[in-house]
């Protein structure tokens, strides 16, 4: 019987041997497997997070470029404003020289030729008032039109504003509005100054 037992021991210690050896090795093929696993999901992990941190990059670059491009369209626009106020505030200082005199008689010319129309209205700024209506009593452009001025003067720099009697057409042939369609040109000078171009 002993003998038996120590049979059934030494089988059983075996079996025991065995099962903890193969579990063991399982456990370190486990562990293998999962370290593969965990290498795998590690390095998603930090692509990902590389991935994420780009895009913050450029979120950041992209609003600060944004931001310096606002800065830089507002100062712009600020210098294109001064240039053309101090460039009002020059045509207005002379408006009695002979030139100016003249640029309004050819901005009359050049109205009364455009609207092509039998009565045309001439309005004029305060300043320009007296100039105005003594080109218009000399002048002889065509005896089919008449012309009158407008008792009301208008808010502009310099230059006159046509429009026919009936008020069917007008023509802007003011100083104010040759200045705004300068204005994309000299903003595009300005653009070029300051970036050294």
């Amino acid at each position: 019987m002993e003998r038996t037992i120590d049979k059934v021991l030494s089988q059983t210690e075996s079996e025991l041997i065995s099962k903890i050896d193969s579990g063991f090795q399982d456990s370190l093929s486990k562990l293998d497997a999962s370290r593969t696993t965990l290498q795998t999901e590690y390095e998603i992990i930090i692509e990902s997070a590389k991935k994420e941190a780009e895009n913050l990059k450029r979120q950041i670059i992209g609003s600060s470029r944004l931001s310096a491009r606002n800065k830089e369209l507002i100062l712009i626009e600020s210098a294109v404003n001064e240039i053309f106020s101090k460039a009002k505030e020059k045509l207005q200082s002379k408006s009695s020289d002979k030139l100016y005199k003249d640029l309004l008689r050819k901005m009359i010319e050049e109205s009364v030729s455009r609207l092509d129309y039998p009565e045309i209205i001439i309005e004029s700024n305060k300043t320009d008032f007296d100039a105005v209506k003594k080109i218009l009593q000399d002048l002889t452009i065509n005896k089919k039109v008449k012309l009158s001025l407008s008792k009301k003067p208008i808010e502009i720099v310099g230059g006159i504003r046509a429009h026919s009697a009936d008020g069917s057409m007008t023509l802007d042939n003011t100083l104010d509005s040759k200045i705004e369609r300068l204005k994309p040109l000299i903003r595009k000078e300005v653009v070029q100054l300051l970036r050294g171009e």
